[in-house]
């Protein structure tokens, strides 16, 4: 067997998942020389092998075992990490899957590029997920982690240089979250990034019913990743833009889906108001002014949590106002002169819809008459990412113009 280019690691804790799935699709699928790594996190290892059926037996498949007791995928990721040897490593979560030839796509992106990562293009329910809203929603090389909205890109799933981050590790010891500061300090700190946009990607599957961060937490645990973030020593030597980008995303996907999720009731919303308060306004010290780059209906809704007599009626309005993306409170910033930032919510939304729409574009014969009519030059109706709704000119002349 040749040494391998690439070492792929799958962390799996139960017997209930598809490993054989996964596994699958890397060795089947990839004609550079791979080896994968499972590691069997808290199970015996022999459980694995008998589901991983003939691929127990391939000699570019490892099963190692990890006993930890604690249930967090961080442990077994760094352990798969820590025994990779091939000069590339990536992970895939042991209920999803690579399209064909996704490894065999990076590796031709990092010669061609010269990047110390790739990120992988990502299905989530069937579409390319929008994250991260590059500039254009198409850019894919040279990526600046400010300008194209990096930090968006929460799990570091794609291609990585073992000599440039083969040091980095998970943040061990959080129930969630633990993928965050280290996804961050790759998008960061590289020198050279590159975005596989085009290629075969990683698909998300859910069909787990057993993911061990997606129980139900204490806020503070849930925000337990921050002081890992606070603690990156770039992070604290970062200039304003950079630091401002990463607490935007973590305001609007994490802070404002905490809020959501302990709302459906008055009980469990005054439960947690203290800890959402609290979360919020530590945030906002990381980016003193971040507010002010947030639309409309989600600032009002951040300031009446850390308000001092909040109204539980009034955060359960303005919960449902941020559904409703066709109103200009929901494209808006709460700073006026900001609406056209980059970092502002109308320019990162649509730049997401319009990665989506570049990503693997199906032949115009097959697109719908909706489809085909997006690439008129008039002004019309723009369906964005997350349920925008605006009225623009032409994508192409807005991926030109300004996004």
């Amino acid at each position: 067997m040749s040494a391998p280019r690439v070492d792929v690691t799958i962390a799996v804790h139960t017997s209930t998942r598809p490993i054989a799935r996964a596994v699958g699709s890397v060795i089947d699928h990839t004609a550079a020389p791979v080896r994968v790594i499972v590691v069997a996190h808290n199970i015996e290892s022999g459980i694995i092998r008998a589901n991983l059926g003939a691929y127990a037996a391939d000699p570019r498949v490892e099963v190692l075992e990890l006993r930890d007791g604690i249930p967090s995928p961080a442990g077994p990721m760094n352990f798969g990490f820590a025994s990779s040897t091939a000069p590339f490593i990536s992970l895939i979560g042991s209920d999803d899957e690579l399209e064909p030839g996704a490894i065999d796509s990076w590796l031709a992106m990092q010669r061609r590029t010269g990047a110390e990562a790739v990120l992988a293009r990502i299905i989530d329910h069937g579409r390319t997920d929008p994250y991260p809203p590059v500039r254009g929603g198409r850019r894919f090389e040279g990526l600046d982690a400010v300008r194209d909205r990096l930090a968006y890109r929460s799990t570091p799933v794609g291609l990585l240089s073992r000599e440039r981050f083969g040091q980095l590790r998970l943040a061990e010891g959080l129930p969630s979250g633990e993928d965050i500061p280290y996804s961050l300090s790759v998008f960061f700190t590289a020198q050279k990034l590159a975005y596989d946009l085009h290629g075969p990607a990683y698909v998300l599957n859910e069909d787990a019913e057993d993911r061990v961060t997606a129980e139900p937490r204490e806020v503070m645990l849930d925000f337990g990743f921050l002081r890992e973030v606070e603690r990156l020593e770039w992070f604290a030597q970062a200039p304003a833009d950079m630091r401002r980008s990463i607490v935007l995303k973590l305001i609007r996907m994490h802070f404002l889906d905490a809020v959501r999720a302990r709302t459906q009731n008055e009980q469990q919303f005054w439960a947690s108001e203290p800890d959402l308060a609290a979360v919020a306004e530590e945030l906002k010290a990381l980016s003193p002014g971040v507010l002010g780059w947030l639309s409309m209906s989600h600032r009002a809704l951040v300031d009446e949590i850390t308000a001092a007599r909040p109204s539980y009626a009034r955060v359960r309005q303005l919960v449902d106002a941020t559904a409703h993306y066709n109103r200009p409170t929901a494209l808006i910033s709460s700073q006026p002169l900001l609406a056209l930032h980059s970092q502002a919510p109308f320019r990162t939304l649509l730049a997401g819809f319009l990665a989506q729409r570049t990503a693997r574009p199906r032949p115009v014969a097959e697109r719908s008459a909706a489809g085909r009519a997006v690439d008129a030059v008039k002004p019309r109706l723009l369906q964005l990412a997350g349920g925008f709704t605006a009225v623009s000119v032409g994508a192409s002349e807005l991926q030109t113009m300004f996004v």
